[in-house]
Order: C-alpha cells, then sequence, then structure tokens
C-alpha cells in the first residue's frame, strides 16, 4: 500500500468506542486486539446465543482463503475488491492472492476508522502488485466505484473478483441489499466473480433462533440472516460454481482437517458466482 496520508478529523471524529461495530466485534470472535467494551459486550451476547460464534468467523476467514486460492490459481484473476473487510488478521486477501500471483491488485473497503488506520499501515502490497484502501459504505456502491483510489489500483475493464465475505448479513432489507449487489456486478466485465458468505438461521433450532433475535433486538449491529433461496438471489444472472450454495466450511474444503464443522455450528452460506 502506498504511504499513509494523514488521517483527517473527519475520520477521527467517527471513532465511537461506545458503540459496537461489526469489524471490530469479528475481531474480538477471532482474539484480537482491537476492540472495545460495546464490541466485547455485543459479541458475549450473540455467543451466549450461538456458542459456536467464534468456530464459525474463523470458518469465514477460511473460505476467503480458500476462494481468493481458487481466484488467483485457478480462475487466472490479479484483481480483488474486498468490500467489509475487517480489522487486518491473518491470511487477508492481498496475502492469499500475492503469494501466488505477486502482481495481483487488491482495493479493500470499510467504514470503520479504526480499521482505515489499521489497514493502511499493515496491508501492505508485493513489490510487483498494489493495494488501496477505500473509506466507504456497501450501501453506497456508486461512490465505491467511482472512488479515485479504486480508479488508480484497479482496470475494471479487466476482470475483478468481489469479495463480499461476512458482510451481506448487515445490509438490511431496507437497504435493498439485492441492488447493492446488482449495482456492483454490473460494474464489472464478464470473466469476473462474486464471492459471498453470510449467515443463515436455516440449520438453527427455534429456541436458538429466538435467543439470537432477542440478542439482534437489544444490540448493534443490527443483522438480517437470510435463507438459502434469499441467499441464491444475490447470484441471479451468474454462473455459481461447484459445489454450489454450502456451509462455508465445505466449499472445497477437501483439504481441510476433517471432518468439517458441522451447518449447524456454523450456519453460514457460501457461493462463488461466474459473470459471464
Amino acid at each position: 500500500m502506498t504511504a499513509p496520508e494523514q488521517e483527517s478529523p473527519s475520520i477521527a471524529s467517527r471513532l465511537n468506542s461506545s458503540v459496537a461495530h461489526a469489524a471490530r466485534r469479528y475481531d474480538y470472535w477471532l482474539g484480537g486486539k482491537d476492540n472495545f467494551a460495546a464490541d466485547r459486550e455485543s459479541g458475549d451476547a450473540i455467543a451466549a446465543a450461538f456458542p459456536t460464534i467464534r468456530l464459525a468467523v474463523r470458518e469465514n476467514r477460511s473460505f476467503l482463503r480458500r476462494a481468493v486460492t481458487f481466484l488467483a490459481e485457478e480462475a487466472g484473476i490479479r484483481q480483488f475488491l474486498d468490500i467489509g473487510t475487517g480489522l487486518p488478521t491473518a491470511n487477508n486477501t492481498h496475502q492469499v492472492a500475492q503469494a501466488i500471483a505477486p502482481r495481483s491488485r487488491i482495493v479493500y473497503v470499510d467504514n470503520d476508522p479504526l480499521v482505515l488506520v489499521h489497514a493502511r499501515a499493515l496491508l501492505t502490497s508485493s513489490a510487483e502488485g498494489a493495494t488501496a484502501y477505500v473509506d466507504a459504505d456497501l450501501r453506497e456502491p456508486t461512490k465505491i466505484l467511482e472512488d479515485p483510489q479504486l480508479r488508480r489500483t484497479l482496470d475494471i475493464s479487466q476482470p475483478v473478483a468481489l469479495m463480499l465475505v461476512a458482510v451481506m448479513h448487515f445490509i438490511l432489507d431496507s437497504d435493498d441489499p439485492y441492488a447493492i449487489v446488482a449495482r456492483l456486478v454490473e460494474a464489472l466485465p464478464p470473466g469476473s466473480y462474486l464471492v459471498v458468505a453470510q449467515a443463515t438461521y436455516d440449520p438453527l433450532p427455534p429456541p436458538t433462533v429466538a435467543a439470537l433475535e432477542a440478542a439482534n433486538a437489544r444490540g448493534n449491529p443490527k443483522s438480517r440472516p437470510r435463507s438459502r433461496a434469499e441467499f441464491a438471489r444475490f447470484f441471479e444472472g451468474l454462473d455459481i460454481l461447484p459445489p454450489g450454495i454450502v456451509s462455508v466450511a465445505e466449499w472445497r474444503a477437501q483439504d481441510e482437517p476433517q471432518p468439517r464443522p458441522s451447518f449447524v455450528d456454523i450456519s453460514g452460506y457460501g457461493a462463488v458466482g461466474h459473470i459471464t
């Protein structure tokens, strides 16, 4: 990544440690230290209702690693747009892609100022490739696509992998998630790919769903788990690659430790679609 720019007061002023943020809560579940009391309180409330949440978020990271590995190694993708990247951890998109293809170019997008500071400092590119960071909200896809940093880093006339891993469940129905994804996909040329992972209630027993819904109603950020049919709508008009829509723990996981975690323990769908 290029040298960090001086942080503006407007970005610094947005850091509100009293309200939980998805990226910082995710960091807490992964055992990180870049989180606040509100994030830990929110994370503990969800863990009380869904005790395997830490396993689930680790499997989301493993799904991202396997998807990026496939895209860089087998599909020949050299450009990645990772929206809702979260705080830097192991096996970030650029590390996985550039280990396979050092010339890979990656743009990260998130809207948390703490993520912004850490990403600019830590998500450094290989000498041959490039990484950039865009401070933006997924709810504003046109702003993301028109951002000068993105335009300088990616050539969107060439194939791009759009990564939406563990972020779409924070886009509520009132924000029209399908229109957001469609706007992003429409901007990408044939040969591009869409990668989505998102939470679901499908395998969970009713008492667990009720407990999670109660925790969701009390806390922030709000989430909207989706059914398999609702998840599939993100891929309308795309060719979904084998093995199709499956638990994130099962997507091309034949080389992972066996047996794989159960769908009940993970409760998240993953899939990769090809834009033709």
